[in-house]
């Protein structure tokens, strides 16, 4: 167990790593030996763990975005424990993966760094795509979920409605990075309320009325 967890250890520390590069001088200052640099280890460790550039730079965006996702997972089911609706657990969960603060805009600069690179690594591609479809699966299931309980129409399409839910999330996230004094906290949260309330438009059945933290 010892061997394993340090095993796993070092491959978060090169994550952790590459992460840090990206966020602070950008995606082409990623090599294998600055990042063994940064993780003070030495490049035949990492080399070790992963054979390739790609591999690396595949293992770091996959730990990235299920790190934030496993965050927002989190946040949702314990909103959920409190009886919230769930319009407004999904909109303080996702509210989480805006760049409206330091540390998230670390994390948006990192995700869009390595989403531009999926156009021409099919590998990276391929990891986004599967995080995005597990992504709009939650999405999906808290809409179905908010027919159970009334807030949503039975007649709602809960695969269309969450591709929506996520493409408008994504372009928030976008908008919000690169122009900061203009898609504010406020603004880019109210977007994302409203496209909310046009799914889940009924009163809830089940759950008592609680109060909409704001972030």
């Amino acid at each position: 167990m010892a061997r394993t967890a340090d095993h796993e250890a070092r491959r978060q520390q090169v994550a952790e790593a590459v992460e840090h590069l990206v966020a602070t001088e950008g995606f082409e200052a990623v090599t294998v030996a600055r990042t063994a640099a940064a993780a003070g280890i030495s490049v035949g460790l990492v080399q070790h763990y992963f054979p390739s550039k790609d591999d690396m730079l595949l293992h770091a965006f996959t730990h990235a975005r299920n790190r934030t996702q496993q965050r927002v997972l989190a946040d949702a089911q314990r909103a959920d424990l409190s009886g919230a609706r769930i319009e407004h657990i999904l909109l303080d969960a996702l509210t989480e993966l805006l760049p409206l603060d330091e540390r998230r805009r670390r994390e948006c600069r990192v995700e869009l760094a390595f989403t531009g690179r999926t156009v021409d690594n099919p590998r990276l591609a391929q990891s986004l795509g599967e995080s995005n479809a597990h992504l709009r699966a939650m999405l999906a299931q808290a809409i179905r979920n908010g027919k159970e309980c009334g807030e949503v129409p039975n007649a709602t399409d809960d695969s269309t409605k969450a591709a929506r839910i996520l493409a408008t999330l994504d372009g928030l996230k976008l908008h919000a990075y690169i122009e900061p004094d203009t898609m504010t906290p406020t603004a880019a949260r109210a977007a994302l309320a409203e496209q909310l309330r046009r799914v889940f438009t009924g009163p809830c059945d089940h759950r008592p009325s609680t109060k909409r933290t704001r972030r």
